[in-house]
């Protein structure tokens, strides 16, 4: 008690008290509309097209084990004017069929340029240095959207010799600044239906609906949002082009504190990760872990006949299987915050692997307040 009492009077200690506390009664962060949610229809559009890289050193398809390079070269030569023999086996290794792929922003014009990222398709070893051919980049309506062309900016390294070799970083692959031109706008009339914009939160939740339909109405002094489900919000703009982005500008800045996020856990199966957030609560419950584990030991000997005998040496092997479990005991684990939550799991001395079927089965049983997610 007399120990306590000194840390009281600690003036270092009491400074620290004190900003936890004030941590602790600290409003939850708000944040603009613009982080929180996004204009239906003001998105990107993804591109891809198939085109030829050249110009490789010796590093491209073998036409042999990738047909479709050497048959992607002569429809191109044949749409340039020249006719290569049928039944040519052009064997090539400056050439390497690729796919291209690009991402059209909103109300991207005719003229503006792209960045683009080529990837190798077929068995090539290495884009460096190439050039990639005129290629159309197509939308998932078909249509041609903007044209790719340009030599490859490739971020990798590597050499051979003796046959020995040695990489670094992928090679197989590349990008291209502003690699892709534009041909062809993607149609958006915002406020079309009358002036009414859409609104669409990033995570559907009806508390944080609520709270922005507040504070846009409260921003404006009148009832211009309203709430059509957890996720979209319509909005009441004005008809005029100018005054609709001078309107929406003002919504995308408004403050905002979103609702919230449930508890989940999410445990990912590859790579063994667990992740909690800040409100998952752990209801009294009794544990017992322990390892089981199986040992199998093959001792291979040597059997040989009697002299004169007439027969044959022969390998016997000699198998023991052993299991070996460590002995586990009942622990009790129960948190009513996160740092509770990790150190009663910590407490179980359990590998990420383990903890996993641990916290499925405290969700089965109940006593994990929280949803699981597996990815």
């Amino acid at each position: 008690m007399m120990r306590v009492e000194r840390l009281a009077r600690n003036p270092f200690v009491r400074l620290l008290l004190l900003a936890m506390v004030a941590l602790m009664t600290l409003p939850a962060h708000a944040e603009r509309i613009r982080e929180l949610a996004s204009f239906s229809g003001v998105r990107d559009n993804v591109l891809v097209g198939y085109g030829l890289v050249v110009g490789l050193d010796n590093s491209g398809d073998q036409t042999t084990q990738a047909p479709f390079t050497g048959q992607s070269l002569s429809n191109m030569l044949s749409q340039l004017g020249i006719t290569v023999p049928p039944g040519t086996n052009m064997q090539l290794r400056n050439v390497a069929a690729v796919m291209v792929t690009a991402d059209l922003p909103p109300f991207s014009r005719p003229g503006q340029r792209l960045d683009v990222t080529v990837s190798s398709v077929g068995n090539a070893r290495s884009l460096r240095g190439g050039t990639l051919l005129m290629t159309p980049l197509k939308g998932a309506d078909g249509d041609t959207y903007a044209i790719a062309q340009g030599n490859l900016l490739i971020g990798g390294a590597g050499g051979q010799a003796g046959g020995s070799s040695i990489q670094i970083n992928q090679q197989a692959s590349g990008r291209i600044a502003g690699g892709a031109m534009v041909e062809r706008e993607v149609p958006l009339d915002l406020g079309a239906n009358g002036g009414v914009l859409e609104l669409a939160l990033n995570e559907a939740d009806f508390g944080t609906a609520q709270r922005v339909v507040s504070a846009i109405n409260a921003e404006f002094a009148r009832p211009v949002a309203a709430a059509r489900n957890g996720r979209v919000i319509a909005l009441d703009g004005p008809q005029n082009a100018n005054s609709r982005v001078n309107f929406m500008a003002r919504v995308e800045n408004v403050q905002v504190t979103p609702a919230e996020a449930p508890a989940r856990v999410v445990l990912n199966s590859r790579t063994g990760s667990i992740v909690l957030n800040g409100n998952v609560r752990l209801r009294q419950a009794a544990v017992a872990h322990g390892n089981l584990s199986i040992v199998i030991d093959t001792d291979v000997g040597v059997s040989q006949p009697n002299p004169f005998g007439g027969g044959e040496t022969v390998v016997v092997q000699d198998t023991e299987i052993s299991v070996e479990q460590q002995p586990g005991t009942l622990k009790v684990v129960e948190g009513a915050d996160l740092l509770e939550v990790v150190d009663a799991l910590n407490s179980l001395g359990a590998t990420p692997a383990d903890l996993m079927s641990i916290l499925e089965a405290l969700k089965a049983a109940g006593s994990l307040r929280a949803e699981l997610e597996i990815i």
